[in-house]
């Protein structure tokens, strides 16, 4: 079993722990008193090592969405201990177990929650039921350093679960901690929290790809990341929000879109359903029949005078119905030597490293062990998620009454499978309710414009 690396001393020795006695330091580079200290140091004469030297990072994320603290992810950062670190070697690649990692590719990193599910299979014991943040860190690599083949180190920028953001979140404009409803099942988070791993702890190589929110035909089946976490102040990029609700888009549900030129949003299922729902109940209530809508029957002078009419006597130009999509929710090169062995000592004790200024999460200590559907067409809801917090409550509900009286009365399902234009099928879920039909279809409306879409 690989070892696990390790960024914070312990107290006890851990045989799956890999040695790293590097430490990453975030520094603010308009920070005048660093600066004074600096050159006092050197002013006295103080030991080269003892003052790291400044580096920037560029950041190879690049969000669509915006911070409102920082314009861009680049970092400032020091390596402690600096001489130890730029001694090394640096290089393109490294290989372990037969496989090659470069610079700039995404990884998977053991962690501890993933070294005891392998414990756990390895001795037949039952899986317990876990988070997508349980499963293998992944984490870009940003540089490659080695001393020998026993001594390889990656410096990287870890990808966040959702699960792992921390409390004090900043999204939008409101705090956060953890996964968000928006957040899809294969979703990460891009971060600037930098850190130094030694790579005996990497598992495999993942797939990270960005998307774009504006490509509305990308399904994402793999690992994917659209936000991005910046470290500095602890603050979301924003996401596109979409639909009545305004709220973000998640890619693991659908989505309708309005092709009106004026409109062209794109509204949540669920909203679509919640809305038939609360006008279903407005118009029926909980004791009258649906009724299906009588023909229109013509006078009989109009019918003997019949003669054919223009498109303009028909009014076809202003009748014709708009269409709506529909949306499943859901390197630059570095100078090298090329590339470089690893081989794992079976005991190998090194300095370790003090805690590093980026967020504490459980981060960063890897250890090894391997880690790790489509949306169906139709969606039935009952109900749906509840009014947002904030909103002031409707007369009724200080009583205890429900907000949503509808609840168990009717179901409705949005159907997009059929050859023509979607449908929402009602079902009346109501007793004793005499004549009028049980089951209908109506058309669907976009929520904001209010045009019946095809």
């Amino acid at each position: 079993m690989a070892s696990s690396a390790r960024k914070r001393p312990r107290q006890e020795p851990e045989d799956n722990r890999a040695e790293c006695p590097f430490r990453i330091d975030v520094v603010n580079p308009d920070d005048k008193d660093s600066k004074r200290k600096s050159k006092k140091r050197k002013t006295e004469g103080e030991d080269e090592d003892a003052t790291a030297k400044v580096n920037l990072q560029m950041s190879p994320f690049a969000p669509c969405g915006k911070f409102k603290k920082h314009e861009t992810m680049d970092l400032y950062f020091k390596v402690s201990p600096p001489k130890k670190w730029t001694d090394m070697t640096r290089y393109n690649s490294f290989v372990l177990n037969g496989v090659k990692y470069f610079s700039e590719g995404f990884i998977y990193v053991a962690n501890d929650s993933s070294i005891e599910r392998q414990k756990a299979a390895n001795d037949n014991k039952p899986m317990q039921i876990r988070k997508k943040s349980d499963d293998d860190w992944v984490a870009r690599i940003l540089e490659i350093r080695a001393s020998d083949e026993h001594h390889v180190y990656a410096r990287i920028y870890w990808m966040y679960w959702p699960d792992e953001l921390p409390a004090g979140t900043l999204d939008g404009k409101k705090f956060v901690q953890g996964r968000q409803p928006y957040h899809g099942m294969n979703e990460l988070v891009a971060s600037n929290h930098m850190d130094i791993i030694n790579v005996v702890s990497v598992t495999s190589q993942a797939t990270v790809r960005q998307w774009f929110e504006e490509n509305d035909e990308e399904i994402q089946h793999a690992l994917y990341w659209r936000q991005a976490f910046d470290v500095r102040s602890y603050e979301l990029s924003s996401v596109d929000l979409v639909c009545l609700c305004n709220t973000p888009a998640n890619p693991d549900r659908k989505l309708l879109g309005c092709t009106v030129e004026a409109c062209k949003k794109w509204m949540h299922e669920e909203c679509i359903i919640e809305d038939a729902l609360q006008s279903t109940y407005k118009r029926l209530g909980a004791d009258k029949p649906h009724l299906p809508p009588e023909p229109i029957q013509k006078a009989e002078s109009e019918i003997e005078g019949q003669r054919p009419l223009s498109p303009s006597d028909t009014g076809a130009a202003v009748s014709a119905q708009h269409s709506i999509d529909v949306k499943a929710e859901a390197e630059p090169a570095q100078n090298g030597s090329g590339n470089v062995d690893v081989k794992q000592t079976e005991e190998e004790d090194g300095p370790t490293a003090p805690e590093d200024a980026a967020p504490s999460s459980g981060r960063r200590s890897a250890s090894a062990a391997a880690g790790t559907g489509t949306p169906s067409t139709k969606l039935v809801l009952k109900s749906a998620s509840g009014r947002k917090s904030g909103k002031p409550k409707k007369k009724g509900e200080a009583n205890g009454e429900t907000s949503r009286p509808w609840e168990g009365l009717f179901e409705v399902t949005l159907n997009t499978e059929k050859n023509g234009p979607p449908v929402l099928e009602f079902r009346d879920l109501r007793e004793g309710i005499v004549g009028g039909e049980k089951t209908w279809t109506e058309p669907v409306k976009c929520l904001l414009c209010a045009t019946t879409v095809n």
